[in-house]
Formats: C-alpha cells, structure tokens, sequence
C-alpha cells in the first residue's frame, strides 16, 4: 500500500501543476484577447505566469502560515511602538501640522476638496 502512494504524490504534483498551467491558459485566452487585443498565451507562458505570481505574491498555501505572521505581529508592534514614542515627543503644533498633512494625502479634508472644486 505504501509504494502505491509512493507513485501517486510526484503524480498528484504533476497534474495540480498542469490543471494550474492550463486554467491560467484558458482563462487568459478567454479574457483578455478579446477585451483588450493582447495576444493568446501558450501552456508553458501561462504556467511560467503562474510561477512569477507564486513568487511575487507567495500564498497558495505551501508551508504553514504561523511564522510568517509571527513575524508580521512583531513587525506591527515595533512600528505601533515607534509611531507612539514619536508621537509623546511631539508638540501640540506638531501634532496638529501631522493630522493636516495626513488629511491632505489621504483626501479625508473637506476644506481641499471644496477649494478644487471652486
């Protein structure tokens, strides 16, 4: 029973691998020719497609996810630590300076909203 599965997992890789590769290829085929005129893709562009996303944007659930979020809690903490320690350093001015340029650049002023639509 167990040499069967020995077989079985390198096959089982192989056909996700291959079900991934021809999805992407049809899916891109399907889409974007028509919407935007790009060219059809071939299996092996759309499994090299496949690989460059895993890379980039990781996931699809290889490897557990605890450390990596260990890791991002810690990271979040430190600047969560940071930004206060800043923050108690700061004058009332400057405070209030910050909070402005934080309206500005994240478009949550109603005064600059009103002042370009004039």
């Amino acid at each position: 029973m167990r040499r069967k599965w020995m077989w079985m997992a390198p096959l089982a890789i192989v056909g996700f691998i291959f079900v991934g590769g021809e999805v992407v290829r049809l899916l891109w085929n399907w889409l974007l020719p028509p919407l935007f005129g790009w060219r059809e893709i071939t299996f092996w562009q759309a499994l090299a497609m496949l690989v460059l996303c895993r890379i980039l944007f990781g996931g699809l659930g290889m490897r557990g996810h605890s450390g990596r979020s260990g890791l991002r809690r810690r990271m979040e903490e430190r600047m969560a630590d940071r930004v206060a320690e800043r923050w108690q350093h700061m004058t009332p001015e400057e405070r209030e300076r910050f909070r402005q340029r934080m309206r500005e650049r994240c478009g949550f002023d109603p005064a600059a909203g009103e002042s370009k639509a004039q």
